[in-house]
């Protein structure tokens, strides 16, 4: 079983066994602000601070009946004591959590996040039932607004789901391009069901241009940069040429939300055709916008 899956059945049993699940994220945030390498990465997400990796994980352990989901909570099953299998750290980390908010109620947790982590409310739909007008000010603050014109491209090697949506709102990204040919991963959170699902959950439209991908079988054999460099010819000169319209229409994109970002796969942006498809809009209009890898 992986250790962070082991920390989920831990917290749950330290907090009596059940809870609900705005509460368990909530505790988990909490938890992780101790550990020095994050278990799980968090959002801001419309009730705050969410993992999209600790939901999936649960709701993989309901699979093995190690956890049980309702409506509204999260109850353990499985009666082995995970907590004796985490490490020294992270069972002083617990013991800390449950002795700080052991009898704090979900609303409780929701505005106490909220006061203490104003960034992670940005996105909230129930902040003002929470906190005062200098709160939500504090809040508000933390909502980066940005006007400048500017093409992001983002890989997500390497990264979380929650790190990789992350870079998207701090650069106030408003529409994610997805240009993957198949937009398929092993990688969770990014086939093209759960990257929509998560952009659309902290404000991001997702869109998806497959057309202006590189077919799968073109890129098998990929060992050095030479072999990269030789596949880019080959797109710039036998699949871009071709793309015409669909060029345009992200550039339209671009002039009309400011600020979008191409993904792909690959953090090394010499690896990856984003760049050259970046570079392309480039001679499409006289706007001088500026391309940024992130």
């Amino acid at each position: 079983m992986y250790y962070r899956r082991k920390i989920l059945l831990a917290l749950l049993d330290q907090f009596g066994g059940k809870l609900d699940k705005i509460s368990l994220q909530k505790l988990l945030f909490l938890f992780v602000r101790q550990q020095d390498k994050k278990s799980f990465h968090f959002v801001p997400h419309r009730f705050g601070c969410y993992s999209f990796q600790a939901n999936a994980d649960l709701k993989t352990l309901t699979k093995y009946s190690k956890v049980k989901e309702t409506e509204k909570d999260w109850e353990i099953k499985d009666e082995k004591d995970y907590y004796l299998e985490l490490n020294t750290k992270d069972k002083a980390a617990l013991r800390y959590i449950k002795s700080q908010y052991s009898d704090f109620n979900c609303n409780e947790l929701i505005e106490l996040t909220y006061k203490n982590y104003p960034f992670f409310a940005i996105n909230s739909t129930i902040a003002d039932r929470f906190l005062a007008e200098e709160e939500l000010k504090k809040i508000e603050s933390q909502r980066v607004r940005k006007t400048e014109t500017i093409l992001f491209t983002i890989g997500y090697e390497g990264i979380t789901l929650e790190q990789y949506i992350n870079k998207l709102i701090v650069n106030d990204v408003k529409v994610l391009c997805d240009v993957r040919k198949n937009p398929m991963s092993m990688k969770f959170g990014f086939n093209k069901s759960q990257l929509m699902k998560a952009c659309q959950g902290v404000g991001i439209e997702y869109k998806h241009i497959p057309s202006v991908g590189i077919e799968n079988d073109k890129r098998q054999e990929l060992k050095t940069q030479a072999d990269y460099d030789k596949l880019f010819v080959y797109y710039k000169e036998s699949i871009l040429p071709e793309k015409t319209t669909e060029q345009k229409e992200l550039l339209e994109l671009l002039i009309s939300k400011k600020r979008i970002a191409l993904t792909c796969f690959e953090a090394n942006i010499c690896q990856c055709h984003r760049k050259h498809l970046a570079e392309a809009l480039l001679t499409f209009d006289d706007n001088n916008f500026k391309i940024r890898h992130i």
